[in-house]
């Protein structure tokens, strides 16, 4: 024990990331050594190579769960971490104290279990567990003032999350695999969020629009001009967006008038040339806005991504480093608190710092007589947690400004302005809502309009929340009237009929679905950046602008799971699921009796286990309805090379390729039929080969356009490829002239032999365009039509120029070289290549986030880049 306190008197800190040990040790004296583990230190084996030796021959191995006793995990300590493992080991042999300061959650928590069992601390040395939400010297002191012992209940939680999605994932994807197409996987949460999406574009292709008029009226009132919208005529409502069934286009409500073209453009004619146009009704009544709560994880990525159309996964990037640290002027220092939460609890140091700076900057009148607490609606959430706030609001954003990337610039003053305004008093309105009428040969015509007076603002000095809608103003505008009295007379200026449509429902966003996650108590605070990632990554979901579009693959995958495993992508079930793991955290529930019932089921419910055992095929598809000219079904099945419509069944069905992108509900029957026949007409003959007289037919593959020279029936009977020919790049076969058509048919053309080692010297044209070829040496033609006139002579000089390398093969240029880094497998640099800008440390290469550029990557951030890469394709 004396020996190794002579080594060193150090305590080791432990942490995840390097730039959060970085910032520690900065905030902590030398009496100190802080160290990162890289994220997870152990986890279950990703293949078959990464088993260990002595399990190989076990069932259960591959799957690293023991299913038969206890689902009892296996872990290993991956390739890429054990050089991080083995440093952990020699600090642990020179401290005396170890400090597990991992983050608060349960992922946080199960790092630092994990941590102990590898590293094997002696029995002499004291292991602590210490908490924080704010990495600031007070935060990290206080915490070292309280430690406290691993809490194994939360272990336990994120253990049985980890076997469940395992069990989950390498069970069902098999089956997605068999049925659909391979390389397509389940997951327990993210299948549930591909199936809203998946429900929400069935309705979308179930929805029938309608098309409805009414009348817009521009009116003066003498002290200013407004617009009223047509509402009644007599005492029937006018139909509106909400009057029509969104499955049949019909009017829902009879009692409404379903206002047509005529009607309405007659109606308009007829109340421009009446009077008077009165002031029947007019109401004024006060109404306020409160602030929304402090950030949580999901509210945080909710606004980023309406304000800012940050993905979630980039704004979780962007406050983890503003919460693990950035360079203020040689001091380093957390600006945000934990950003991983659902707890909307401010601690009493922040809320008084928010009502100083609110009287200093806004006035008296701005902070409320008392402080605002908002509690946590949340089931299990945890109030010890706080908010996502700055670690001191007195840091303004535009004092950090030249510290900070745009992008972390415009996330610290979000989450500074939504605290600030959390505290201050609401906004205090004034909505008037006004009734004008006119009367048309005897019958009343009422229309409607509302306006909006800000009389006090309130919060809203400091901040205004975001919306879902993205054609819809912020409720918290103004819209101001002018000064109007009851039976005031108006003069009509005009007044239009206007035709609408009903829309379908709108698609998810990634903050609209995130909040949807959250309502229905799917996935928690640490996952949902994640969950909405993966399922775009795995190509279940594409962006179109910030709707997230379901493509066919989607569709054919939740139409197996709910057909298999209803119960799986329930939204209920996996909800409960949820609550089962809390309660596990909780210290409530056992793991063992979740995983037993999920895997071997419990009363009259089978579990996974049977259910895979004993499952029948099923080989889904989507209808998408009738062909209109021939009456066959038209289907949309996925294959190998992705979705692919079909048209009838048999030999005589039609197939034709889809583009992945397609959102689903464009593709109609009557744009289905368009596919159709544009595929049947590439099989068409466009001309016949001279010399044999056999027919020309035009082709379209996946790569364009291609020519086919027909068969006699001996040759299709004995299995004979035909002869087929490709055509240059961008070029489509109604663009060929005839004497075009007949020299590419003579292709490829033997020039000659080549007097150095008598082989042929060849012209020919291929996927980049026309060349020549003599053995394994090429040179490329300047035109695909060379191909056909080259000489013997020409093509000789040709070899002999130096090969010149195509414009994409160039060396990437170099933008920042950060040398060797910790975590990275090899010297890391920035380069600039064909396709953009990305970090590399040799073995894996990462584009850059949108907006990021060389100059404003860390080497801190360029090696979390390249481990999340790492993590996507492993996982």
């Amino acid at each position: 024990m004396k020996e190794r306190e002579k080594k060193s008197g150090k305590q080791l800190v432990i942490v995840e990331s390097p730039a959060k040990a970085k910032t520690i040790s900065h905030l902590l004296d030398n009496d100190y050594r802080v160290e990162a583990s890289y994220g997870h230190v152990r986890d279950l084996p990703e293949n078959a190579k990464q088993v260990p030796s002595r399990y190989k021959k076990i069932p259960w191995a591959t799957l690293g769960v023991d299913i038969e006793h206890d689902f009892a995990p296996l872990y290993i300590i991956p390739p890429d971490k054990q050089k991080y493992v083995k440093r952990l080991k020699e600090a642990v042999q020179e401290a005396n104290t170890i400090l597990l300061a991992t983050d608060e959650d349960r992922e946080g928590e199960s790092i630092s279990w994990h941590i102990l069992q590898v590293v094997s601390p002696p029995k002499d040395v004291t292991v602590k567990r210490i908490v924080f939400h704010e990495i600031t010297r007070d935060a990290i002191l206080e915490a070292m003032a309280n430690p406290r012992g691993i809490d194994e209940n939360l272990v336990k939680a994120q253990e049985a999350r980890r076997i469940l999605d395992r069990l989950y994932g390498y069970l069902i994807s098999p089956i997605l695999w068999r049925s659909v197409t391979r390389g397509l996987s389940a997951g327990r949460v993210q299948s549930v969020a591909v199936r809203l999406c998946v429900e929400r574009e069935r309705e979308r292709m179930a929805f029938r629009s309608a098309t409805y008029w009414d009348l817009l009226a521009e009116l003066d009132s003498g002290k200013g001009t407004f617009k009223a919208r047509l509402i009644r005529l007599g005492d029937r409502r006018i139909a509106d967006g909400n009057s029509f069934d969104p499955k049949t286009g019909t009017l829902k409500d009879t009692n409404r008038i379903h206002l047509l073209e005529e009607k309405a453009k007659e109606l308009a004619q007829a109340a421009l040339n009446s009077s008077p146009w009165k002031v029947t009704l007019l109401e004024k009544k006060p109404a306020s806005k409160s602030p929304a709560p402090p950030f949580t994880t999901s509210t945080l990525q909710q606004e980023a991504n309406r304000k800012l159309k940050l993905s979630s996964q980039r704004t979780m990037q962007i406050a983890q480093q503003l919460y693990e640290g950035v360079d203020l002027d040689g001091e380093r220092i957390g600006l945000i608190t934990y950003m991983r939460t659902d707890s909307v609890t401010l601690s009493e140091k922040a809320i008084q710092q928010a009502r100083n700076l609110i009287k200093n900057m806004y006035g008296n009148e701005f902070c409320p007589e008392t402080p605002i607490r908002y509690q946590t609606k949340a089931k299990h959430a945890q109030e010890a947690h706080e908010a996502i706030r700055p670690t001191d609001l007195t840091r303004l954003p535009q004092d950090v400004k030249k510290y900070l990337t745009d992008e972390q610039f415009k996330i610290y003053e979000l989450i500074w302005k939504r605290t600030i305004a959390c505290q201050m008093v609401p906004a205090e309105f004034e909505n008037t809502n006004v009734e004008v009428t006119v009367n048309v040969n005897g019958q009343p015509l009422v229309f409607y309009a509302t306006g909006r007076r800000i009389v006090f603002p309130g919060f809203l000095r400091a901040y205004v929340e975001g919306s879902d809608e993205p054609e819809a103003e912020l409720s918290d505008s103004e819209s101001l009237l002018p000064e109007l009295h009851l039976d005031q007379t108006l003069l009509p200026i005009q007044v239009v009929a206007e035709s609408h449509k009903t829309k379908p429902p709108m698609r998810y966003t990634e903050a609209s679905l995130i909040k949807k996650l959250e309502e229905e108590g799917i996935g928690r605070p640490s996952t949902y950046a994640t969950i909405v990632s993966t399922i775009q990554d795995r190509g279940y979901i594409f962006k179109r602008g910030n709707e997230l579009v379901p493509t066919f693959t989607a569709f054919c995958v939740t139409d197996l799971l709910e057909k298999k495993f209803m119960d799986l992508v329930d939204v209920a079930f996996t909800a409960r699921m949820e609550e089962a793991l809390d309660e596990v955290a909780e210290g409530e529930q056992s793991s063992v009796d979740i995983l037993r019932a999920f895997y071997y089921g419990e009363k009259n419910q089978p579990g996974l286990a049977k259910r895979i055992e004993n499952g029948e095929p099923y080989y889904p598809s989507v209808t998408i309805g009738n062909d209109p000219k021939t009456g066959e079904p038209l289907i949309v099945k996925v294959g190998k090379y992705g979705p692919y419509l079909q048209r009838g069944s048999g030999e005589s069905r039609d197939m034709v390729s889809i583009p992945p992108t397609t959102p689903p509900d464009e593709l109609t029957p009557e744009k289905a039929s368009e596919l159709l026949e544009k595929k049947s007409r590439s099989g068409e003959t466009i001309t016949v080969e001279v010399g044999t007289g056999r027919r020309v037919v035009r082709r379209h593959g996946r790569y364009g356009d291609y020519l086919e020279i027909s068969q006699t029936d001996e040759e299709r009977s004995s299995g004979q490829k035909p002869k087929r020919f490709s055509l240059p790049k961008g070029i489509h076969a109604d663009d060929l002239t005839e004497e075009q058509i007949q020299n590419i048919l003579r292709l490829p053309r033997q020039l000659g032999l080549h007097p150095e080692d008598n082989e042929p010297v060849i012209a020919t044209i291929g996927p980049y365009g026309a060349y020549v070829k003599h053995g394994n040496e090429y040179r490329n033609l300047d035109s695909w039509e060379r191909a056909f006139d080259i000489t013997f002579e020409e093509a000789l000089e040709l070899l002999k120029e130096p090969k010149r390398k195509r414009a994409w093969k160039k060396s990437p240029t170099v933008l920042k070289d950060f040398g060797e880094v910790e975590g990275a497998n090899g010297v890391v640099k920035i380069l600039r290549g064909k396709y953009g800008d990305y970090v590399t440390d040799g073995t894996v290469n990462a584009s850059l986030p949108k907006g990021s550029t060389a100059e404003n990557i860390s080497a801190e951030q360029a090696v979390n880049l390249l481990e999340q890469k790492r993590k996507k394709q492993t996982a």
